[in-house]
């Protein structure tokens, strides 16, 4: 992916010292730290233009995100979606999102096991070849890390227009032994959820009439003992009915 950036795309960044962070494996174990408050940790990891991760902060002020990528034009231009996200709030700089220039081949360097609860992956480059199927986001050995990274509520929330590419990652979660919930194949079957937060490849897809896939991964303990308390809830039965 090449992508035709502004001049002085770095020095933009570097100024931002608020919101954006260039060498992220600094902050780690110490993100709380930073964000100067316990509240859960949300990451989206490939945040494209960061039109998600700023519309969830926004409307999340009680977490704290963090928006990765790893080309610095997009960091710019996520930037400048958060700080518009915040337009009118009266606020200096947005309080509880920051945008990391990070790798996510590498991202065990950037977080402590347990330090994150919740992880986005929107949109993920399918990677279409199968020669290149480690690469993919949702490829075991990415979950195994995530694992880790994730603590007792942890969770991993997935999107993806690429109906092999989900097939894929249904299958990679399944063989990781992970737990899946809210699988949908046409997310937007039923008209769009007005607390849905869209990216912007989703606004794209759907304006062509794509389907877009979607399924929630549990992964801590407590997500767990949580989900399995309620589990057939949906379906008009009680878990400890079949107990």
């Amino acid at each position: 992916m090449r992508l035709r950036g502004r001049k002085g795309i770095r020095e933009s960044l570097e100024e931002q010292q608020d919101l954006v962070i260039l060498q992220p494996a600094q902050y780690k174990g110490q993100w709380a730290r930073l964000f100067g408050n316990d509240r859960p940790i949300h990451v989206e990891f490939g945040m494209g233009k960061g039109q998600f991760i700023s519309q969830m902060s926004f409307r999340n002020p009680e977490m704290n995100y963090i928006g990765f990528d790893m080309y610095d034009e997009l960091v710019r231009r996520a930037s400048e979606k958060a700080r518009a996200a915040w337009n009118g709030a009266e606020v200096d700089s947005p309080p509880n999102i920051k945008l990391a220039l990070a790798n996510i081949e590498r991202i065990e360097e950037v977080f402590e096991p347990g330090e994150i609860e919740r992880i986005y992956l929107n949109f993920s480059d399918p990677w279409p070849k199968k020669k290149h199927a480690r690469r993919r986001l949702t490829h075991p050995r990415f979950l195994q890390v995530y694992s880790t990274l994730l603590n007792s509520r942890g969770e991993i929330h997935f999107k993806t227009d690429s109906e092999t590419l989900f097939e894929f990652s249904l299958n990679a979660i399944a063989d990781s032994g992970m737990q899946m919930t809210n699988i949908s194949l046409n997310l937007h079957r039923d008209g769009i959820n007005e607390e849905h937060v869209m990216t912007e490849y989703e606004q794209k897809f759907m304006g062509k009439g794509m389907n877009i896939h979607r399924v929630e991964v549990l992964v801590g303990k407590e997500a767990l003992e949580e989900y399995n308390k309620h589990r057939l809830e949906k379906y008009g039965s009680r878990s400890d009915e079949l107990q």
